[in-house]
């Protein structure tokens, strides 16, 4: 089945135009619930209650405000909000080519397929091979909905492209706001062993559907057995055990790694050497220090 586009827009390179498409990148498959009056099992309905008045208040009554001040707030009308929109609806005016390295993921919102549209083949398979060849990607405005968004553009699978939604950046928060903790110092049979149990979890790239949703899986089985009438049993969830040695959770963690790697049915991975192979092994190196400091 084809895939259904959510709008149309044009590209605008240069003096170049390109009709395009746009369709949504992803669909969510989460299960959603909706609000029942406990009594009855009627499905409730939202409304807006004044809390002045103490009444229902119908919608075609209700207006946009911004809160300037704690309680104060300015009115706007639909016209005047419509007055403030992009007179360019619907446009991607390329603004900039970069290297896709110096754009942070962070500042990514959401991401949309783009396709030609009518008349767009030919400038839309130019794009996407030139910057293919050149190692850069777009970087734009979107005038959509009477927004202005800031887009990035880049080439997608053989010969598509992909419009990723950004955050502008006083949108984004600092990292500097976050508290990363105390300082260490990390002995050398530490940084060995959380070098290796990296290099034991490390695979060639990433495969997305390796990896599936296992609460959205248990939700809808448990909304199975609901509807056969089943009675759901809750099994106790075992309590996870306390980092207290940063040195025995590495090595039982790359014990669990390399019996996970024996038991599967992937070929083995082949071994990376590295300074903690040549050396002794970690339990005779760590018994000699202990017997050394001791004397």
């Amino acid at each position: 089945m084809a895939a259904r586009a959510i709008s149309s827009g044009t590209i605008s390179f240069g003096l170049v135009a390109i009709p395009v498409k746009l369709y949504t990148s992803a669909s969510s498959e989460q299960v959603r619930f909706n609000m029942l009056h406990d009594k009855c099992g009627s499905r409730l309905k939202q409304q807006y209650l004044c809390p002045v008045d103490n009444e229902v208040v119908e919608r075609e009554a209700t207006v946009k405000g911004y809160e300037w001040s704690r309680g104060q707030y300015v009115r706007f009308s639909d016209e005047e909000l419509k007055a403030l929109e992009s007179e360019r609806s619907n446009s991607i005016e390329i603004t900039e080519f970069v290297p896709l390295h110096s754009v942070d993921f962070v500042q990514v919102e959401k991401s949309y397929y783009l396709g030609p549209d009518k008349g767009g083949d030919k400038p839309y398979q130019l794009l996407g091979e030139c910057m293919k060849k050149k190692g850069v990607v777009a970087v734009g405005r979107w005038a959509g909905r009477g927004k202005e968004q800031l887009v990035l553009i880049r080439p997608y699978d053989k010969d598509g492209l992909v419009l990723h939604q950004l955050y502008y950046q006083n949108e984004v928060r600092s990292f500097g706001e976050i508290d990363t903790g105390a300082r260490f110092t990390f002995s050398d049979i530490e940084r060995e062993l959380a070098e290796k149990l990296i290099e034991q979890l490390t695979s060639e790239s990433f495969a997305a559907e390796k990896y599936k949703d296992s609460y959205e899986e248990r939700v809808r089985a448990a909304v199975e057995k609901k509807v056969a009438g089943q009675e759901i049993t809750v099994a106790p969830e075992a309590p996870r055990a306390q980092i207290i040695d940063l040195f025995e959770a590495l090595k039982k963690s790359l014990a669990e790694a390399q019996e996970r790697v024996a038991n599967s049915t992937e070929a083995p991975k082949p071994p990376v050497k590295s300074r903690a192979e040549e050396a002794p092994p970690v339990e005779k190196k760590v018994a000699a220090r202990r017997r050394s400091a001791k004397k």
